[in-house]
Formats: C-alpha cells, structure tokens, sequence
C-alpha cells in the first residue's frame, strides 16, 4: 500500500541534498552556507514526515566563517554511513566571486546522528562539493569538481569530476588524482556522487548550474576510473524546458534505496513567486521515486525527465501520512540553548552576540557590527518556508545614540533586507524606523523609508511584519494600542536569489528574526521576549 506526498519535503532554505538510510532510519543533510551551526540534517522513517535532527559542526575546531562573503560557508555537504558510523563530507567556501575559489574540504564522523562530532580532517582545496563513496570491498573514495579559474572560450570553469582514494587509517587522500568526467554539453559539471549497482558504477552530477537550466545527469562505467558513458536519455532529471512546472531549477540529486529495494532520488527545486523568476523561500528538497530500467539506467517512475509534485511513498503501509506543519509556531526563550529553528550568522563564539541566561526568559543580543557584516553580526533568525506569512516579537531596547539600533528583520544577505529598526533620532528621541537594502549589487544603498516614529521610553515594543508572496508591510503597537502599519508596503520578491541585478545571483533564502547592532563598540544590550511565526493562508 502507498500513499503521496506533496513537494517540497524540506521547504525553505534547504538546498543541495544528501541522503543516507540506516536501518529504517533516514536522514537528509543539506547546505547551510554561512548560517550557523553548520549543515542541517533532518531524520525520517517513512520519507514523508521530516524533522531537524542535527546540526553536527558546531565549534570553532570545526567551522570559523568570520569574514566569509555571502553565499560562502557550507556548500553542498555529503552523508553517508558504514562501518558503524557516520561520515560528513564538507566545503568551507571563503571565496566566491571573480575566477578564483577558495573552498576547503573536510570529513567529521560521529558514532550517531546526535554526536559527538569529531574534529575534522583536511581532505583538499581543488573544488568544491565532495563527496565519499564506500565501495564493496572497504576501499574509500572521494570526488569533487576541479575548479579551473582560467577563462576559457566557449567553455566553463568546472574543469571535470576527480577521484582520489581516502585512506581512513592515515587519515589523508592517498594515490593518484584523476579527471573520470568531463561533464556533458549543459556544462557547469558539479554535485558528483558515486553508487555501485549490478556490476556498474554510476556517476550521478548536477550540471547546467543552479538557476534555471539545472539539472541531473548520469553516467555508469564498468571502472571506477572510467571511462564514463552517458545516460541515453539525458538528462535525467530537470525543469530547464518546463517553465510551468511549480518546482523549478530542478537538479543537484543523490540516491537512496528503502529496505524494500525501491528507489528514490532527493534533489534540489525552487518555487518562484507566481508570474516571477523570484524565489524568497530560497532553494529547497524535494523528492522522486525512480526505478532501475531493463537496461540497467535509472528513469523517474513517472516517465519523463520533470520532477513531480506528488509521490507515490510507503509511508501509509506505517500509517505515516504527510502532515502539515504548525499553523503557528510561539517561541520563548528559556535558559539553555536556542529554539531549534534559530540560526546565527558565522561565528563559533554566539555568547559575544546573545544570551540567553542574562535575563532568564528573554533573548538577549548584544549590539555588534553593522547590518550585513561578514564578521560579527548579532541577528538571530528562523527560515520563511511559507509565501504567506507573519512574524511577531516584543523588544525592550533603550538606545543611547544613532549608532545603537534593534528590531524585526527580514534578511536575505547584506545586500537585501528589511529592517524594522529602534533607534534614537538627532533630538535624543526613540524612534522606530524603517530601513531597507535593495540596491543592485554592488552599491548596496540603504534606504530609510520612514523615520521620526516617536515611541515611548522604557516601554517595551511589539513589533511585526505580513508578508503575502512580494508584498511585505511592517507594524507595530506599544502600550495597549492596537497594531498599527509602519512605512510603505515592501518588495518580499527581493529578498531573494533572483531579487539582484548580479548575474550568478545567490545562494540562499529569506530569513526572518531578531537584530540588533552597535555600530559605536560598546556592544548595547536589546532584550526580545518571545517570537512568533504564523503560516498564513493564501
């Protein structure tokens, strides 16, 4: 008996999936840039049901992004399992734009899902998204992209997929490196994964880029090394030819089989806002069933080469069927550790941007670097998974000059956000203001849309936002007034990969949550009492 699930399974930021089975247990790992802790990764017994198990590096030792550019950090991590444990795959980006790329590849392994996390084990710098394959007989194998930073006429800088051995007992890449594909005519050759099947081994890639002409090809040979000989009927997987098709920019996929032999295959998609080429919710997860033809080449189930936005899954044989997420989520902010759907921008060191024991049942930030700073920023925020949405939080904030601000944020990179911001104005009054990044790149021109908001000292601030799919009106209310608007109604399709006149565009996805910055250094404490996060309907 089977039951369908409706795409994407890990809506909002999720992108560049890899998935592992152990037993019944599956788990996805997923990009998280320069979002910190490192790699998301998301457990499931029955392919439909989702929820945030981990997020593994989490300390200096094993992630330090102070300075990454944005888009940088944690590109397209590899999960894998054997010989009793789990093994993480990673690049730490530092460069992304011009021809050069300094991305630094890793391995961490843990006993479980949980942890602990090892410290990590340089691998290479050659290119980015690594990826370990454990082949039958216990031999060790990593292949990533090889970045060529030469311009090259009619070509690209993806210059092919190497393989190198790993030896796990001297902890290095051992052997020989060699180039075992070049990629195909759609170019762009990334995101390689390896499996073994049937006496064949099949090479899995994103190619096309991560816009929208992405997509999945395959390639099998009889030798590790190759050479490679392309699927017939590539490519495999991809919406470069069905614009209308809900889940765009489809590609960068991995593979994994249930406990009953079937086989489904995760990959990256994109919903644009309607009639737009704008994606707020960023890149996100979605899933297909495939099947191993006669020929032995892999197909989707449903014929074709288009991702589908309902599966056929298992899940009702266990009575799992899929179940919509919280209308509402309330957060409130306890002694300990941070909800778990909160992340911060790049730092190992969050107790120099909050607290949350300072004041037991507020979060504290401590006003640091400017909004959009690659360094130390103190903007703690959850992903918008959700077109229609509303975001809530109560602040108390006494700035003592210009210089000291806190507020609600919508926050892209720094390049494109929407801060509802507190602050003080040239008469010493507080005020609340509305500011907003949404300049082309490379200007980055701040707009203050309104200011001169005059609110009450010593007297908390409720704060909030609406978003319905690009339009975005902030609010707010002190005392026992009601709610009132605040600035003029806002672009939300900005705030996005394809919101920005750069022509390699962005990696990530809107994030909604709580700033609070210090431009003068002495680190002005902002108290927030709660969040609220509402999925709205159409």
């Amino acid at each position: 008996m089977t039951d369908t699930l409706r795409n994407p399974i890990l809506a909002g930021f999720n992108p560049d999936p890899s998935i592992c089975r152990v037993g019944e247990d599956y788990y996805i790992a997923t990009s998280t840039f320069e979002w910190y802790p490192g790699v998301q990764i998301h457990h499931s017994q029955d392919l439909v049901n989702w929820r945030l198990a981990s997020r593994p590096l989490a300390r200096a030792a094993q992630l330090d992004m102070r300075g990454n550019p944005d888009s940088c950090g944690i590109w397209a991590p590899c999960l894998s399992y054997a010989d009793g444990q789990f093994w993480l795959i990673y690049t730490d980006m530092k460069r992304y734009e011009g021809n050069f790329k300094d991305g630094h590849n890793y391995l961490v392994t843990a006993p479980a899902i949980e942890g602990p996390w090892s410290d990590p084990v340089y691998l290479n710098s050659s290119g980015f998204d690594p990826s370990l394959f454990h082949d039958d007989d216990g031999r060790k194998w990593l292949v990533n992209l090889k970045w060529d930073y030469r311009q090259q006429e009619g070509g690209d800088r993806f210059g092919g997929i190497l393989l190198q051995e790993y030896d796990v007992e001297r902890r290095r890449l051992v052997g020989p490196i060699r180039n075992i594909f070049a990629g195909t005519e759609m170019k762009l050759t990334e995101g390689p994964h390896l499996y073994r099947r049937d006496g064949w081994y099949h090479l899995l890639v994103a190619e096309g880029g991560t816009g929208y002409d992405h997509a999945v090809t395959m390639a099998r040979s009889r030798e590790i090394a190759g050479p490679y000989e392309v699927h017939p009927d590539n490519p495999v997987l991809t919406t470069r030819q069905d614009p209308d098709n809900p889940l765009q920019r489809a590609g960068h996929a991995d593979l994994v089989d249930t406990p009953e032999g079937e086989t489904y295959m995760v990959h990256l998609c994109s919903r644009p806002l309607p009639g737009t080429r704008r994606s707020p919710l960023g890149r996100e997860t979605a899933i297909q069933k495939v099947e191993w033809g006669e020929d032995g080449w892999l197909r989707l189930a449903q014929g074709g080469n288009t991702p589908a936005l309902e599966v056929a899954v298992p899940g009702a044989e266990n009575g799992a069927l899929q179940q919509a997420p919280a209308e509402e989520e309330r957060y409130t902010f306890a002694p300990g550790l941070l909800p778990g759907d909160f992340q911060w921008l790049r730092t190992p060191e969050p107790e120099r941007l909050f607290s949350l024991d300072a004041r037991p049942g507020y979060l504290r930030l401590f006003g640091r670097e400017s909004v959009g700073s690659w360094f130390e920023q103190a903007l703690v925020a959850r992903r918008q998974d959700s077109w229609h949405c509303s975001a809530e939080t109560e602040l108390e904030f006494e700035p003592e000059d210009i210089q000291q601000l806190a507020g609600l944020i919508a926050y892209y990179n720094r390049f494109k956000f929407h801060y509802l911001a507190v602050s003080l104005n040239d008469e010493g009054d507080k005020v609340l203001s509305v500011m907003s990044c949404h300049d082309e790149w490379p200007s980055g021109r701040l707009d203050i849309a309104e200011a001169g908001v005059t609110l009450e000292p010593d007297l908390p601030v409720r704060l909030g936002l609406d978003i319905r799919e690009r339009e975005l009106q902030f609010r707010f209310a002190q005392g026992s007034a009601g709610w009132q608007p605040i600035g003029p109604v806002l672009d939300a399709g900005l705030l996005s990969d394809e919101g920005s006149g750069r022509a390699h565009g962005y990696f990530t996805g809107n994030f909604l949550g709580m700033a609070a910055h210090d431009i003068s250094g002495r680190a002005a404490p902002a108290d927030f009492a709660a969040f609220r996060y509402r999925r709205n309907a159409c």
